[in-house]
């Protein structure tokens, strides 16, 4: 997969904007603040629905306007050298109001249902707190990443956040009243086959991304000082239960019905604490991802170095797992290159140059060691500036 054509209106700091893309590196080039990154922003949430810098879509329509749009036109099946078939997205996000979508041209009932067909794969500066935020940085990085490789995911997530909600409500009542809903039982159960097939959901992505994950940033830190303390990196899945399931490559998705059991268990055994403070204790929206090298915990131990390239490496083995199951990825890095040292920048660059279409920022050309095209960008407005030969 490659995209052809990106237009932006009034989305963040453009009224309007077009980008011609295809196959290959593509250099977005100018000072801070200038809206490379609102660029690479408007790609990756076509393929996941959200920014990865903002909860809400409201930030995303420029000062004064009513909505902004996102067109995007890609070409897709085209492994081998094929010419592939064109695909078109449009989104339109409104500051007050519901959003709409188009495929091909032709409305969707439903939002979500435009989502995903356009596939990236995302390093920004904010991906730092993949490995040093909070854990639920960590199951949205998991969250993003099933919702692309399983589109049925985001339904999926969205119907356990509506149960979870109902059942939290119900607790809340049972708290200030000291009575049971009768129905919560119900509410319970359903929350536990969805947050059943969640887990299985995560647990398998994670053994997928384990090896990727390892090989990425063995091969970053090569040649590098760091290469022989770099040890082999490591991660587990930590259910609410307090069961931590380490990765293993060799497995695929769990069985769902005894993690169904063992939540059904462990919602048994924080019955009353739940009531107490009215809110559900179990489930996958209170699970972590631990990610660990030399067999400590990334968060706490590793250096601001191994931290970059730990969550790079995650990055590009979700190119990897993504490309394992359909379309391959568009690899979006936002003002990557001037981050790292020039063993780590000569060791992505090798590693870019075999994937199909990669859109870079950054605000000196030379910081890029990548051949392809240029396109300056400043004050809003964008401009193609020829092509860098190897």
């Amino acid at each position: 997969m490659y995209l052809e054509q990106l237009a932006l209106h009034d989305f963040r700091s453009y009224a309007g904007a077009e980008l011609t893309l295809g196959p290959g590196v593509h250099v977005l080039v100018g000072p801070n603040a200038q809206g490379k990154t609102n660029m690479l922003e408007a790609v990756h949430y076509l393929a996941v629905g959200a920014s990865h810098r903002v909860a809400s879509d409201t930030p995303l329509v420029r000062h004064g306007a009513e909505a902004a749009i996102i067109r995007a036109t890609a070409r897709v099946d085209t492994a081998g050298g094929n010419p592939g078939r064109a695909l078109g997205v449009e989104v339109e996000l409104r500051a007050g109001g519901r959003n709409r979508a188009r495929l091909n041209g032709q409305p969707q009932p439903r939002f979500r249902d435009a989502i995903g067909h356009i596939r990236s794969v995302l390093f920004a500066p904010e991906d730092l707190q993949l490995v040093r935020g909070d854990p639920g940085d960590r199951r949205r990085f998991l969250d993003d990443l099933l919702g692309q490789r399983r589109p049925a995911y985001f339904a999926m997530r969205q119907e356990y956040d509506r149960i979870l909600r109902q059942r939290n409500a119900l607790l809340r009542a049972a708290r200030a009243t000291g009575h049971v809903d009768a129905t919560f039982h119900t509410w319970t159960e359903s929350l536990i086959a969805t947050g059943a097939a969640l887990l299985a959901a995560r647990i398998a992505v994670v053994n997928a991304l384990s090896a990727p994950t390892h090989a990425a940033y063995a091969d970053l830190v090569a040649d590098s000082p760091q290469r022989e303390a770099a040890g082999r990196l490591e991660l587990a899945y930590e259910l609410s239960t307090g069961r931590v399931v380490e990765a293993d490559a060799g497995h695929g998705i769990p069985d769902p019905a005894p993690l169904a059991d063992e939540l059904r268990e462990g919602f048994a055994a924080v019955a009353a604490e739940e009531r107490d403070r009215g809110m559900t204790l179990r489930g996958p929206h209170r699970d972590e991802l631990h990610l660990r090298l030399n067999g400590l915990p990334a968060k706490g131990y590793a250096s601001h170095g191994e931290i970059w390239s730990f969550a790079l490496a995650l990055r590009l083995a979700s190119r990897d797992v993504l490309h394992d199951v359909g379309e391959e990825p568009v690899v979006l890095l936002d003002d990557v290159f001037a981050e790292l040292d020039e063993t780590r920048r000569q060791r992505l660059a090798a590693r870019c140059a075999g994937f199909e279409q990669v859109v870079v920022t950054a605000a000196v050309d030379d910081d890029v060691p990548l051949p392809g095209s240029r396109h300056r960008i400043r004050a809003g407005r964008v401009e193609t500036v020829g092509r860098m030969a190897a």
